[in-house]
């Protein structure tokens, strides 16, 4: 097909980025997720890393004892990195396939060895800011703990000559990068609570919830009804200790209409094992219709960015669409981040017997896993849930001591009913009064 008609169709082209400390599987999980993707019908290109890129070809490591010389050479790098993803962006959406871009590394790791401050001149400098290059950007963020922490016997700088980092130093930066990419909305921190096989297999489930293929992640509970939070900006953020770097938002939920015609096809097997019971009717293949059950639907998202020191001032704006169809009883999410004028769009189309959904998140890390807090405001407030992505981690999700969680939510009829955004949206619903009664 010509280029024209691939740009019309729009299928998706999904930018993930890989990063973590050193030696945590980064080469491993680009080459094994390359391959993977594309033996399920994806058009995969891998953008390299820059400063690996650079260093390799001449810009040396001693280049460093010229004073004040870090900042022209993150500019470099992060120029060459930007411009490599933005090419085989292009590349993808001319060839009009679904598609994805894996990054070895991304935007944000400069400020590992840069700081923040210096970091933000340079995106200053070019006319965007921290909210553009990491959130508006990636789909979804890979953080690959490095073997130093919790598989030492594993760690060795064998494959990488850019690297010379002791346990302990590996250790450092990985803590820093994980803090590099926190606010992202899509942040996965992978540890080592598991083989490294049961490592890359977590990776590649959770890359296949994001795209739209089937996954054998089983729905944990992730999700836990919190005591209510205070409702004052300043005395919510001082629940949370000084040592844990947290980032502040407000989130505006938009169900869609639901449409008819659309048509997908379910892939033929899920990943690492033979289709389950319930694709057994999609064994072959075959398309079919996204609304042949009604539990199938879709939503907006604008998510703003909020500075932590007032609680009001927004920093940058994101936009996402979410799909939700199923395949059998599996439900199959896929997100994808759209622009402000697609949103715009798809608002006019929004289902008017559902109110819009308003929540205030803090985003944070504690212990290697990743949190998100939902505080709700409209169409309901007083109610409070503390979001886990659990799917990176292979143990019991290690709740922080510095919230009151009242019990886990479970993925029942129930619950589903009385703390689901889905079902909360509906107008017809009973008052917040009725629901907090019976929490």
């Amino acid at each position: 097909g010509s280029v024209a008609a691939a740009a019309a169709g729009a299928p998706p082209v999904f930018r993930f980025v890989m990063t973590g400390g050193p030696c945590g599987g980064k080469t491993t999980a680009l080459a094994r997720l390359f391959s993977f993707l594309r033996e399920r019908g994806f058009e995969v290109i891998t953008c390299p890393e820059a400063y690996s890129l650079l260093s390799s070809n001449g810009m040396s490591a001693h280049f460093f004892s010229t004073e004040g010389i870090a900042s022209y050479i993150q500019s470099a790098v992060f120029d060459t990195q930007m411009t490599l993803e933005d090419s085989c962006k292009n590349v993808l959406k001319a060839r009009g396939k679904p598609a994805v871009i894996l990054c070895d590394r991304g935007s944000m790791d400069g400020t590992v060895y840069l700081g923040l401050k210096e970091f933000s001149k340079i995106l200053a400098e070019r006319g965007t800011n921290v909210v553009d290059v990491r959130d508006n950007r990636y789909d979804a963020i890979f953080h690959l703990v490095t073997s130093a922490d919790g598989a030492a016997s594993y760690y060795t700088l064998e494959n990488n000559a850019v690297r010379t980092e002791t346990p302990e130093q590996a250790i450092d930066v990985d803590r820093r990068t994980q803090k590099a990419w926190v606010g992202h909305p899509h942040l996965y921190v992978l540890d080592n609570s598991t083989d490294f096989e049961g490592k890359m297999n977590r990776l590649v489930d959770v890359i296949c919830k994001i795209v739209g293929l089937p996954s054998n992640l089983k729905r944990r509970s992730a999700k836990f009804l919190l005591k209510n939070l205070p409702t004052s900006h300043s005395e919510l953020t001082k629940l949370i200790p000084d040592d844990i770097h947290y980032q502040l938002f407000d989130v505006e939920k938009v169900y869609l209409q639901r449409v008819i015609s659309t048509q997908r096809v379910i892939p033929t097997e899920t990943p690492n094992s033979s289709p389950s019971s319930n694709q057994d009717s999609a064994a072959d293949g075959h398309t079919t219709d996204a609304d042949e059950t009604d539990k199938d639907y879709s939503f907006i998202r604008k998510r703003s960015v909020i500075d932590p020191a007032d609680g009001k001032s927004i920093l940058g704006t994101t936009f996402q669409l979410t799909t939700v169809t199923y395949a059998g009883n599996e439900m199959i999410e896929q997100k994808r981040i759209i622009s402000q004028r697609e949103y715009l769009t798809s608002f006019m189309s929004r289902d008017t017997s559902r109110n819009i959904v308003q929540q205030r998140r803090i985003s944070f890390l504690y212990n290697l896993q990743s949190f998100v807090l939902h505080i709700y405001q409209q169409p309901i407030h007083g109610l409070d849930i503390l979001h886990a992505q659990a799917e990176g981690h292979a143990g019991e999700v290690e709740l922080p001591p510095f919230l009151q969680v009242v019990r886990p939510l479970l993925n029942t009829p129930e619950d589903e009913e009385k703390y689901g955004a889905y079902s909360i949206s509906r107008m017809d619903r009973s008052t917040m009064e009725d629901l907090l009664t019976s929490k």
